[in-house]
C-alpha cells in the first residue's frame, strides 16, 4: 500500500452526539498527533456537519495529509441527502485548489445509515436486521442494485459538477454498488469469524474492477473474542435513545487482541494489493471508560485510544484520552 490511513470523527450521529464537543485548537492537536506521532498519510474524516468535517480538513491539510472529505449523515432522507453532498463538494473543491489532495467520499453505507433502502425504523434496528434476514428483508435486497445506484448515479453527478478531484462512496460488503462513476472502489473490510474464510477472495473481487481498492474503514475493539466480530464489536452493549451504552455480561479488556488484527488484517491488504486501508477509528467521543464494568463504555469501541471519565485536561497531552496499544502498533506498522 501507498501509505496508511485512520478515521476520524467530527460528529455523525444525529445532534452530533458522537462528538458532543468540538474544539478547533483539539482538533488541530489530535490532527498533528495523528501525522506527526502515528505516521499516518492519509485521514478519512467524517461526520454530519460540513463545517466541522471542513474544520478539520484544514488542519489535516496544514500537516499534509490526504484528506479523505467523508459526510456521513445518519437518518437523513435521500432527498436532503444531495444539498448536503453538494455543500461538502464545494468545500473540498475550494481546498482542493488550495493545493491539498482531496478525495470527495459521498456517504458511507446508506442502506443502513438512512431510511428508504431496508426496513427498520433506524440504523441500529437495520443493522441487527440485516444479520437476521427476513422474508421481507430479502425482498428489500432484490430492489438495492436499482435503488442505491439509482441515488449514488445522481449524487455522483451533482458532486462533479463542483468537485474536480478523485470521487468514491463508502461502501458496505453487502451493497451491490455500480463502480463505472467513481475513481476508487472503497469498501469498509471487516474481517470477523463468518467472513475469515473468504475474506481474500471477497477483496479480489473488488480489484477485479480495474480501479484502485481502499479499505475506508477496518478494525476491531479491545476486549477478548473482539477480532471475531469485526466491525459489530460494539454490539455488546444495550443502547438508550441517546446512544449511551449499558454492557451486557462479562467482557474482559484485551488490548492486544486489537493489535492482532490490526497487523494481521493491514498483511493481507498489503499482500492483496490494496492501494489504501483506514483504521477504524481514532476515538469514540461519546464512549469513555467507567471503573463500573457495566458503565464502561470504552469496552464496546473501535477506538485507537480510550477516551478517559476526567475529560480534556487530562490524559494524553491533555487531550482527555490515552493510547491503546494499538497507537504504538499503529504507529510502528508499515505500509508494504
Amino acid at each position: 500500500m501507498r501509505g496508511k490511513g485512520i478515521n476520524y470523527d467530527t460528529g455523525f450521529m444525529p445532534g452530533n452526539h458522537s462528538r458532543p464537543d468540538f474544539d478547533p485548537a483539539v482538533v488541530a492537536a489530535e490532527i498533528r498527533v495523528i501525522a506527526r506521532d502515528l505516521g499516518c498519510t492519509a485521514i478519512r474524516i467524517t461526520g454530519a456537519d460540513p463545517e466541522r468535517i471542513d474544520v478539520a480538513a484544514r488542519a489535516a491539510a496544514a500537516e499534509g495529509l490526504e484528506v479523505w472529505f467523508s459526510p456521513f449523515p445518519v437518518e437523513v432522507p435521500a432527498a436532503d441527502l444531495i444539498g448536503l453532498f453538494g455543500d461538502c463538494a464545494g468545500r473540498a473543491e475550494r481546498l482542493r485548489r488550495e493545493g491539498a489532495a482531496v478525495v470527495l467520499v459521498i456517504g458511507c453505507e446508506l442502506t443502513l445509515f438512512n431510511p428508504g433502502y431496508l426496513p427498520g425504523t433506524f440504523s441500529y434496528d437495520r443493522i441487527r436486521r440485516l444479520a437476521r434476514p427476513t422474508p421481507r428483508q430479502l425482498v428489500a435486497f432484490a430492489r438495492l442494485p436499482k435503488r442505491l445506484n439509482a441515488f449514488l448515479a445522481g449524487a455522483a453527478e451533482a458532486a462533479r459538477r463542483q468537485f474536480g478531484g478523485p470521487l468514491t462512496y463508502a461502501a458496505g460488503t453487502w451493497e451491490p454498488v455500480d463502480w463505472s462513476r467513481f475513481d476508487i472502489v472503497s469498501v469498509d473490510a471487516y474481517r470477523d469469524a463468518r467472513n475469515a474464510g473468504s475474506f481474500r477472495s471477497d477483496l479480489r473481487k473488488q480489484l477485479a474492477h480495474g480501479k484502485p481498492v481502499v479499505a475506508t474503514e477496518f478494525g476491531c475493539c479491545a476486549y477478548a473474542g473482539a477480532a471475531d466480530r469485526g466491525g459489530l464489536g460494539w454490539d455488546i452493549a444495550d443502547y438508550d435513545e441517546a446512544g449511551v451504552p449499558t454492557i451486557r455480561g462479562g467482557y474482559e479488556r484485551d488490548e492486544s487482541e486489537q493489535v492482532r488484527y490490526m497487523q494481521e488484517v493491514n498483511r493481507i491488504f498489503v499482500e492483496e494489493g490494496l492501494d489504501l486501508a483506514f483504521w477504524f477509528t481514532f476515538a469514540k467521543y461519546h464512549m469513555p471508560a467507567s471503573p463500573d464494568p457495566r458503565r464502561d463504555a470504552d469496552l464496546a469501541s473501535h477506538g485507537l485510544v480510550c477516551v478517559v471519565p476526567e475529560g480534556p485536561g487530562s490524559g494524553y497531552q491533555g487531550l482527555g484520552w490515552r493510547p491503546r496499544q494499538a497507537f504504538d502498533a499503529l504507529a510502528a506498522l508499515r505500509a508494504s
